[in-house]
């Protein structure tokens, strides 16, 4: 078992801190922790990850084995399916022994040489992080924008490189999104910059190759602090969008990717409540919307130059029982992404109305998505399947022969992975409210279920956000140690179409945690598990959610582990000045208004903190994190541990050099996920 006494815990200074509201009086002791430069707050820090490694020394030689044993599997010398864009094959690889992606290229076909665009391992090799992304090309071939994070803020720095020579021009352009697109003349480039203070992306520029970055043209400011923007080119390539959003509404500008110097035009202005995404087909745009109150979202279109709402004509209609996701245009077929009785499905139509039709899937519980589609002339649809018991599969759907082909199907190592050892299901719990909360489950075959059952139970529950059943080879390093693993498809998810995410958001939020909990008792009343052995993760938003669960129900859990958890909702969505939390108001509700603030003051798991016998937990964050900063974990960790009645061990560990994503290695994240399944299995006696 974990031991706590190897030293004793850390202790957090106590400076009280008077935060008022609506008359409301709350204390928070630990807020002086909301300081990056106060040499306290590290010296705090690294005594919680002092006393983490102090407490699991234990578990050392198992978080080995594991991380040998889940690497083992995974195919090191591995390269991506080609894919086909404006001339050339793209393809993606990874050396033995590296962490980082090598992308390259090749001229017409896979026979000619390789090009390497990039070989991330040699523009790592000097820092603790490394992300490259947004990668964009040029519709000449010639130049190459991409975009570089050092510290793990998502704050990226974008470059553009001559793939002739090879060089990197000098006028770096910082504090972007990383994302970029090119005009059709192959010399302007567009991107989206973030306010320094929020990180809220709110311009838009325009630069010139070879120009210095100070001298961009600024085309557009989001103004209103609940948007974000960005920029982005139609697959048809014809046209150039500035989009703006928030969470219920949206807003588009557009040009002429010909013209790129020319001035955007408004395509519908934003109008409360009202969502739409638009994509360009020959004479039409094609619309995903929820025009009048199409909940679950239908498509519509209309001419070029009548683009405003009351010009929009409908051509898939609105269903009570369908919810479509998304919309991939192509040059002789239209793709619909729907979500139907929480099961994703691929509707297939052609632009002269004779064929409709779906790719078949039969699986009980599955993934299937679209995935790298760039080319606009192409029968070939691209997409990925897999379920918890099926390696991820790329596949290549040819839409005018119908013929399917497995282009790719992920290798899982070590000759003993064989998908008939596990089994998988779908399951329905009921909500107190009467509801049915689906939940996908998987297990090895020679597993008993019974109350001695090690069970983890996974969630996130916000935004909309769908967890897909999906396979991974690192899992079965805790399925074959005899544990069941569950996914619950709970409110503020859109599993169930957009009513099941609303039902789990704003004054409904509680209907997320309260879910969570169903399941697992569930779970311990069809005896799969019982709280003796029953464990939660989530992270993120999901973080909040394990937060929530631990003080509603502490003794439903033998062990929690939260990562990068928002667990300080309150004070933080009263705080604009924190990245992201104006953007965030449409999903928990602006605490300006009292009855927002009083809701979210119910259930904010820092708030709420009592005296407990709280179950193992243990936290986990990145001191770099923009989304959920450090200090939330760090503050509800000392409160926890101040209010603790109970035996169990609480631990925190922060990555110093990390953020919201954890380690940018190839490996880094499976030694985290080592660490988290050490901590799992050594609570249950497990350590082979």
């Amino acid at each position: 078992m974990i031991k706590s006494d190897a030293i004793s815990a850390p202790r957090a200074d106590k400076i009280d801190k008077v935060l008022e509201k609506h008359g409301d009086i709350r204390v928070d002791p630990y807020y002086w922790m909301n300081d990056r430069e106060n040499p306290e707050v590290i010296d705090y820090l690294e005594r919680e990850n002092a006393y983490f490694e102090s407490v699991m020394e234990s578990t050392k030689g198992l978080q080995d084995v594991l991380f040998k044993e889940m690497k083992s599997r995974i195919k090191e010398d591995d390269t991506s399916v080609p894919y086909f864009y404006n001339g050339y094959y793209y393809v993606t690889r990874y050396e033995t022994g590296k962490d980082y992606p090598i992308y390259t290229r090749r001229k017409a076909s896979m026979d000619a040489p390789e090009e390497i665009l990039f070989d991330v391992n040699k523009m790592a090799k000097d820092y603790a992080y490394y992300h490259l992304g947004g990668i964009s090309i040029s519709p000449d071939n010639k130049w190459a924008a991409y975009a570089v994070d050092t510290v793990s803020r998502r704050n990226y720095t974008i470059y553009i490189k001559n793939l002739e020579t090879d060089e990197v021009l000098e006028n770096a352009i910082t504090q972007t999104t990383g994302s970029s697109t090119w005009g059709n003349d192959n010399k302007t480039l567009f991107y989206s910059r973030k306010d320094a203070e929020t990180l809220r992306p709110n311009q838009i520029f325009r630069h010139n190759v070879g120009a210095k970055s100070i001298e961009d043209e600024l085309l557009y400011t989001e103004e209103d602090d609940t948007y974000v923007t960005y920029v982005y080119k139609t697959r048809s390539r014809k046209y150039i969008v500035i989009g703006s959003s928030s969470t219920l509404s949206d807003e588009f500008r557009i040009l002429n990717a010909d013209t790129p110097r020319e001035e955007f035009s408004i395509f519908q202005e934003r109008t409360p409540d009202l969502e739409y995404q638009i994509e360009h087909y020959n004479d039409h745009f094609y619309i995903l919307t929820n025009k009048d109150k199409a909940k679950n979202f239908k498509i519509m279109k209309t001419d070029l130059d009548k683009t405003t709402k009351e010009h929009w004509q409908e051509l898939i209609p609105h269903r009570e029982d369908v919810l479509v996701e998304g919309l991939d245009l192509f040059k002789d077929y239209m793709v619909i992404s729907e979500r139907a009785e929480g099961l994703t499905k691929l509707r297939i139509l052609d632009w002269e109305g004779n064929r409709d039709f779906y790719l078949p899937f039969e699986s009980e519980t599955y993934r299937a998505n679209t995935t790298q589609n760039p080319e606009f002339n192409t029968s070939k649809l691209r997409y990925v399947y897999t379920s918890l018991t099926t390696p991820l599969s790329v596949m290549e759907f040819d839409m005018d022969t119908e013929e399917n082909e497995v282009l790719k199907e992920q290798e899982v190592l070590g000759g003993t992975f064989d998908k008939d050892n596990y089994v998988s299901h779908r399951l329905w719990a009921p909500a107190r409210d009467g509801k049915k909360i689906p939940l996908s489950m998987v297990y090895h075959k020679n597993t008993k279920l019974n109350k001695d059952t090690p069970l983890l139970q996974y969630g996130y529950g916000s935004y909309g956000v769908t967890v897909d059943p999906s396979f991974s080879s690192i899992r079965l390093s805790l399925l074959d140690r005899g544990f069941v693993y569950v996914i619950a498809h709970i409110r503020g998810s859109e599993y169930l179409g957009r009513e099941w995410y609303e039902d789990g958001k704003m004054l409904n939020k509680k209907n997320t945690f309260t879910d969570f909990i169903d399941v697992s008792k569930y779970l311990i009343d069809e005896g799969y598990t019982s709280s003796e052995h029953l464990y939660a993760m989530g992270g993120s938003a999901g973080g909040l959610l394990m937060g929530a669960i631990v003080n509603m129900e502490p003794e439903l859990y033998k062990g929690i582990i939260a990562q990068v958890p928002f667990v300080d909702v309150l004070t933080t969505m009263l705080d604009d000045t924190i990245p992201l939390t104006t953007g965030e108001y449409d999903e928990w509700g602006n605490p300006n208004d009292k009855e927002y603030y009083d809701y979210i003051k119910s259930y904010s798991p820092y708030d709420n903190i009592e005296k407990k016998d709280y179950p193992n937990i243990l936290i986990t964050t990145g001191f770099h994190d923009s989304q959920v900063q450090y200090w939330e974990p760090a503050k509800w960790i000392a409160r926890l541990r101040e209010n603790q009645t109970g035996k169990g061990v609480l631990l925190m560990q922060t990555n110093m050099d990390t953020g919201h994503s954890g380690g940018s290695g190839r490996f880094e994240s499976i030694k985290e996920v080592a660490m988290e399944y050490s901590f799992m299995l050594n609570l249950e006696e497990i350590y082979k």
